[in-house]
């Protein structure tokens, strides 16, 4: 039951400014991780991509970032195809990522973590620092003096300093107490506001697709679902497997407990 709202054609990926992956398939050497994916990114669009543990997400990003072997399918960014390019190029042409491991210097202060990725553009670190007050206080502390809150933000403010047109994040939430979240949350938005499109990719489905414009659902490799993010949030498949909300009832229900099966025989009939 994919949603299909949106298509991918010839036409709208040159007269488009963003990101776009047609009919994507990659991986690692000959073992196949993605299948024919199709995605697309807006200028100043936030779209989210959710699904379980090791369904292809991180595999998705590093396929973006040009990290994966791609099998066959193209990738465009601002009209332009990108598909043989190294990651550097990536980056340089507007990419810019946030990992999941964050991979911050921990031998640098935070003044010294931001330099490294500065870029003639829009984002200073007077600019990183009004936005994260906790890592304007801890300037002069080394990496590994932080927290792993103060971490994830220095991670999003070293990704800016790179002035992004795109930038990607890959489970900003993971490990973080919920107030955490929520700030890391209300930054994202702050961001996309702003005018810097934004790829989340997340296992906290309510989160991610509170901030998105857009969403897409993976499953063992394959995109099975996308569309509007607020009809995502009220489609019962979602709510049920991702939301913990089980049909009308408002039941609470552990994600562990749904059989695999059921799942597939809705979304991949």
């Amino acid at each position: 039951m994919r949603g299909c709202v949106r298509s991918i054609s010839e036409k709208s990926i040159v007269a488009s400014s963003g990101l776009s992956l047609v009919s994507v398939s990659a991986g690692y050497g000959e073992t196949v991780a993605l299948e024919n994916i199709d995605l697309e990114i807006l200028a100043g669009e936030a779209v989210s991509v959710i699904g379980r543990n090791g369904v292809g997400k991180s595999t998705l990003l590093m396929t973006i970032m040009g990290h994966t072997d791609l099998h066959s399918g193209s990738v465009h960014l601002n009209g332009k195809e990108i598909t043989a390019a190294k990651p550097c190029q990536r980056v340089w042409n507007g990419l810019g990522l946030v990992p999941q491991e964050r991979l911050i210097f921990p031998s640098l202060t935070v003044d010294e973590n931001l330099a490294v990725a500065v870029r003639a553009g829009s984002w200073t670190s007077t600019r990183v620092y009004s936005m994260f007050p906790q890592l304007d206080a801890r300037r002069q502390n080394f990496g590994n003096q932080l927290s792993g809150g103060e971490q994830q933000m220095l991670a999003i403010g070293r990704a800016l300093m790179a002035d992004p047109k795109l930038l990607i994040l890959d489970e900003p939430s993971l490990g973080l107490a919920p107030k955490l979240v929520a700030q890391i949350r209300d930054t994202i938005v702050e961001i996309n506001k702003a005018g810097t499109s934004v790829l989340l990719i997340e296992q906290n489905a309510r989160m991610a697709l509170s901030i998105a414009n857009y969403g897409y659902v993976l499953e063992t490799g394959k995109v099975v679902m996308d569309g509007e993010a607020e009809k995502l949030l009220k489609d019962e498949d979602i709510q049920e497997f991702y939301l913990g909300l089980h049909g009308d009832e408002g039941e609470r229900k552990s994600f562990r407990d749904v059989k695999h099966y059921k799942r597939r025989k809705r979304w991949l009939s």
